[in-house]
């Protein structure tokens, strides 16, 4: 069996990728949207990484203090400038790198940062797989560890989610979502407190963050 047939019998469960006009919207409507969906990564020469995603954080533009395009254009901020449905990763403390989803037609600088995946077996997400995905939880709760875990890095910054090796398929919504203020934003004003952070509460997947980190702290 060649890679490819196995690649096709492994993710034969998945939909079709996400359709740009997903992305063509406010950060704030795609974020909630997003819980569920899966994100795959395929790496050359290897198997397809899946993760189910558990939790994001809307970046809204320009005007929200706590966006990287609050200071407008720059060679830094070019991805997020691009068109809908465009990956945006960026390395943040020398050593995280962090996925997000660019939203809006291309000038407008939305994005939704993915924080946190569940690790779902190639097989698909059965009772009992998602049983043994939970014990590995850990692996992805949290923007650096998902990229890791994921395998994404800065080589993937600009590059379209609509086709591989990366994209993000319908997946099943969570029974209920939580929304709090963002992580690690106390430095941007009012804008700290914006109830911009969606989560699965049911999934043991999602970040951990101390409450002095949530919002204005």
């Amino acid at each position: 069996m060649v890679p490819n047939d196995h690649e096709a019998l492994t993710t034969a469960w998945l939909g079709a990728p996400l359709p740009e006009r997903f992305y063509r919207r406010s950060a704030d409507e795609v974020a909630p949207d997003l819980l569920g969906a899966y994100l795959v990564v395929r790496p050359p020469g290897g198997d397809p990484r899946v993760g189910r995603v558990v939790e994001v954080e809307a970046y809204v533009g320009e005007d929200d203090a706590a966006c990287h395009a609050h200071k407008g254009l720059t060679p830094r901020t070019r991805t997020l400038y691009g068109p809908a449905g465009t990956a945006y990763v960026y390395l943040v403390y020398g050593m995280h790198e962090l996925f997000n989803v660019v939203c809006q037609p291309e000038g407008t600088p939305h994005a939704v940062l993915v924080r946190a995946v569940e690790p779902v077996p190639l097989g698909g997400p059965t009772s009992a797989q998602r049983a043994v995905g939970a014990v590995d939880a850990r692996a992805a709760n949290g923007p650096g560890k998902l990229t890791r875990f994921l395998g994404i890095d800065r080589s993937h910054d600009g590059g379209s989610l609509l086709a591989p090796p990366i994209t993000l398929h319908p997946g099943p919504a969570p029974q209920r979502i939580a929304i709090t203020p963002r992580v690690g934003v106390a430095y941007s004003g009012h804008w700290a407190e914006a109830p911009l952070r969606y989560y699965d509460p049911d999934s043991p997947a999602v970040s951990r963050p101390p409450k002095g980190r949530i919002g204005s702290g």
